[in-house]
């Protein structure tokens, strides 16, 4: 997963026959979809219990990570041989190890900011979101030019329901954006901080940059292009339904999926359809990819349901 992979928010239509069309999706979606019985079974060790008590597993170790072991055994205090281990970790969503890996980093450079980034990032995914928010804002201190670390500084104030402050870190690292890649990612999670904020008319004016010309080069981008369309009423809630995951080992169908579940049920969250709403996150909690934004962001919204 790339640094700036995300989940994000959908728009979605009101009539009724788009209701019943989502509504069928939805149930069909759900029974295609992993089940969390026996999905511990051959992962590796344990990295964090959810709040709503599901226990999330690493996945073993593969060629790349141990080669970034040996690889900064071998000169320890390289920062460049950390951030390799750490991040091969995470592929692995081995995420308290790449955290371990970029603290012992940060004992030799502790001005470092990629390594501020790293850790921030990983945090993130284990849920230590206030720790992260005070990795990423040091990261933005020592390197203010830095996109990626206003970026997922604003992912852990979206997290904690800070949506103004989210705001305001998605359009600075906005600001910063030299590619479309960039620009589609921050154009999307500034829209939906925005939308969360209830700040509607600001929300669509962070819609005027996306032109029929903005183009994705990464492939995951290619869903939060579509969703900036379909914010803009440029496609239809039935051409933006993915199909479910083919199973455990689909990642790029479960990344997607979970992205565009949870924009969905975003979508609906601002309309005011939370049994929808509620009914699409849940599907994304039965999937495998806890580490995708849209699998945090799901979960998250239940938890504050359960309240």
């Amino acid at each position: 997963m790339s640094r700036t992979k995300c989940s994000i928010g959908w728009r979605w239509e009101s009539s009724v026959s788009l209701g019943m069309l989502f509504f069928v999706a939805t149930f069909s979606l759900a029974a295609h979809l992993p089940s969390q019985i026996g999905a511990e079974a051959g992962h590796g060790t344990l990295e964090v219990t959810s709040g709503l008590g599901r226990k999330l597993y690493a996945l073993p170790d593969d060629q790349n990570v141990i080669d970034a072991r040996r690889s900064l055994a071998a000169d320890p205090k390289s920062v460049e041989r950390v951030l390799r281990l750490s991040k091969a970790q995470a592929a692995r969503r081995q995420y308290r190890e790449a955290v371990a890996t970029s603290t012992e980093g940060l004992a030799f450079a502790p001005k470092n900011a990629d390594l501020y980034l790293e850790r921030g990032h990983r945090e993130l995914g284990l849920r230590q979101f206030k720790s992260a928010m005070t990795d990423l804002e040091q990261a933005t201190q020592l390197a203010p030019e830095m996109l990626d670390a206003h970026y997922h500084l604003g992912l852990a104030h979206y997290f904690l329901g800070e949506f103004d402050e989210a705001a305001a870190s998605f359009e600075r690292a906005r600001t910063l954006a030299k590619s479309n890649d960039s620009l589609i990612d921050c154009s999307n999670w500034l829209y939906v901080s925005l939308r969360r904020e209830g700040k509607e008319q600001e929300a669509a004016q962070a819609l005027s940059r996306i032109t029929p010309d903005t183009k994705n080069t990464e492939p995951h981008l290619y869903f939060y292009l579509r969703l900036l369309h379909f914010y803009q009423g440029r496609l239809t809630a039935e051409a933006l339904l993915p199909p479910p995951p083919a199973g455990p080992e689909d990642l790029e169908g479960e990344l997607a999926f979970d992205t565009v579940s949870y924009g969905l049920g975003n979508w609906r969250l601002y309309h005011h359809n939370r049994s929808d709403a509620f009914g699409l996150f849940r599907n994304v909690v039965k999937g495998e990819a806890w580490n995708s934004w849209g699998f945090i962001g799901s979960e998250l919204e239940l938890l504050r349901e359960e309240k």
